[in-house]
């Protein structure tokens, strides 16, 4: 059986969603899960987790939704590729990902995935689709400026050859807590996903929402999913 590809609308958005993928990695060396439904993909990546069972940190994703274009079995054919417009469901390693991209031709605009998956704690726990409640703005400055501030404080507080616990404990400190200034529960965390992702505009907005144990940070550039940590 044929490996799924995803077609996407056009060459500029499959630049787009290397440049998403080349930044998730770059932050760090992990997974996407990649879920499509008809004309739409929705493509998951983690910016912080807890590392070890028991650690406060929160559980903070990135979250781009690309579209997608029907599949032109002629022109599809020409390239090698199937067209078959099949639903894809896969966490597969974020490495592959930049790998296959790096194999189409400029212009193209279809992603074979990745054959082999691979298994992340924070994959098998997405976030709710529907019964969000806006809790309301915060200009982009804000968070921008909560994640250099965050960034520098983890740095600060790291010894110079620190061991894993000493890592958990300084950035479960930082990002862990609530970020001022923003409506709702959100864990600092959020900041540091936006900005690490390159969703916050210059002089821009983003929209807060919650949803039980979730908040969502959202710009047009990407959405920002936090899972506040288990107290127990």
């Amino acid at each position: 059986m044929a490996d799924p590809v995803l077609h996407f609308a056009d060459a500029h958005t499959l630049a787009d969603f290397r440049t998403f993928t080349a930044r998730a990695r770059a932050n760090e060396d992990g997974a996407m899960r990649l879920v499509s439904n008809g004309q739409i993909l929705a493509a998951y990546v983690c910016t912080l987790a807890p590392s070890v069972l028991g650690e406060a940190l929160p559980t903070v994703l990135g979250l781009r939704i690309m579209a997608l274009g029907r599949p032109d079995a002629a022109a599809d054919a020409d390239l090698g590729v199937d067209a078959d417009d099949v639903p894809v469901d896969a966490t597969v390693a974020l490495g592959s990902v930049l790998d296959r991209l790096a194999r189409i031709p400029e212009g193209g605009r279809h992603l074979t995935v990745p054959p082999v998956t691979v298994t992340v704690n924070w994959a098998g726990v997405l976030p709710p689709r529907s019964g969000w409640t806006a809790a309301g703005t915060v200009p982009c400055r804000v968070l921008e400026q909560a994640a250099k501030d965050g960034i520098a404080e983890v740095a600060r507080s790291l010894p110079e050859r620190p061991g894993a616990p000493v890592i958990s404990s300084a950035r479960t400190a930082v990002w862990g807590r609530p970020l001022d200034g923003v409506p709702g529960p959100v864990a600092a965390g959020a900041a540091f996903g936006a900005y690490s992702l390159g969703f916050l505009e210059p002089d821009g907005e983003a929209t807060v929402h919650t949803n039980g144990r979730w908040s969502r940070v959202s710009t047009s550039r990407g959405h920002v999913l936090v899972r506040a940590a288990a107290l127990f």
